[in-house]
């Protein structure tokens, strides 16, 4: 299947700042592709060059098939982008914002008219229509801005961050929305620092310093060899008081990593010295129920960042 986005050695530079680095991957017609990584690492200026915002040093890309530097025009016609921040006109309602967006992307009477329709149900804004936007909460204001984002009827949609600063069940019924559309062959590409909502994705991508170091379904990224180390495993700890036990267990010596969940820690751990684990632990006055544990997505890209952190270090001290 032909990808609807795609990016082939992309770097881009600002001065002597390399803000994104030899990045390839592609995105296919319905999927929803999760793009995570610390602030900073480069995921809001790739989105930017994809939509021909940002210019390329280097590589090629592409959406819809149409190439990014030389049909930026074109893509943004067939794009729908939605920013961090909530952009729309927060002085006009909400119906004055889809009117507003629908005509700069040309849409008028008729056409205008059964889109609104079609997105108002969809995002369930019926009721709000005639409230300022600035008078909206947040969930709400991330409905409209999606349906602003949709109006023209785009086959790509950007959302960057698009769930930051809003409460869980906005969270899950923007979610829902996104399911729904993907059903109907939008393709989605969201970045995002939520874990859950990154194991909602067909796939991810994790970018860190600029560089892309992991993409995959769910289950391949928890699969990586680079997540799990030879000669490792993972266990959880089940205790009465975890925030106490947690300093202990980061000074045994074979704790490769470790973090709390809810009242259990999860560590990465020696294989070899797992027997030892339990002794260790009694012998410090704590008592811990102790098995398996899974890998989440959030341990790959912990033990990734640290795997980077720690082979940078030698270069950084040689410098």
């Amino acid at each position: 299947m032909e990808p609807v986005i795609s990016a082939d050695h992309i770097t881009i530079r600002f001065g002597d700042f390399t803000a994104v680095h030899d990045v390839s991957l592609s995105v296919g017609r319905g999927e929803i592709f999760g793009f995570l990584g610390p602030n900073g690492s480069g995921k809001t200026t790739l989105i930017k060059a994809l939509c021909g915002l940002t210019p390329i040093a280097s590589g090629t890309g592409s959406i819809l098939g149409l190439d990014v530097r030389r049909n930026a025009a074109a893509i943004k016609r067939r794009i729908g982008y939605m920013s961090q921040k909530f952009g729309l006109y927060e002085d006009l309602t909400v119906a004055e914002n889809m009117d507003f967006y629908g005509g700069v992307y040309g849409l008028t009477n008729a056409a205008l008219s059964s889109r609104k329709d079609e997105l108002i149900a969809l995002t369930s804004l019926g009721p709000y229509l005639d409230r300022r936007a600035q008078r909206l909460s947040g969930g709400w204001k991330q409905r409209l801005a999606l349906a602003c984002a949709l109006i023209h009827s785009p086959q790509v949609v950007f959302l960057d961050e698009p769930t930051a600063g809003i409460d869980p069940v906005a969270r899950r019924s923007l979610w829902d929305l996104l399911f729904t559309l993907s059903g109907q062959g939008v393709t989605f590409f969201v970045t995002t620092h939520y874990m859950d909502e990154a194991e909602r994705c067909s796939r991810a991508g994790y970018i860190y310093l600029s560089r892309l170091i992991a993409i995959g379904s769910i289950e391949e990224l928890q699969r990586m060899p680079e997540a799990n180390p030879p000669g490792t495993t993972r266990l959880a700890l089940h205790l009465e008081n975890s925030s106490e036990a947690l300093a202990l267990i980061r000074r045994l010596p074979y704790i490769l990593e470790s973090t709390i969940f809810g009242r259990s820690v999860h560590v990465l751990i020696d294989q070899k010295a797992t027997s030892r684990l339990h002794a260790d632990l009694t012998a410090s006055g704590v008592h811990a129920a102790v098995e398996p544990a899974d890998v989440s997505l959030e341990d790959v890209f912990v033990t990734l960042t640290n795997r980077i952190a720690r082979e940078d270090a030698p270069r950084e001290e040689a410098k």
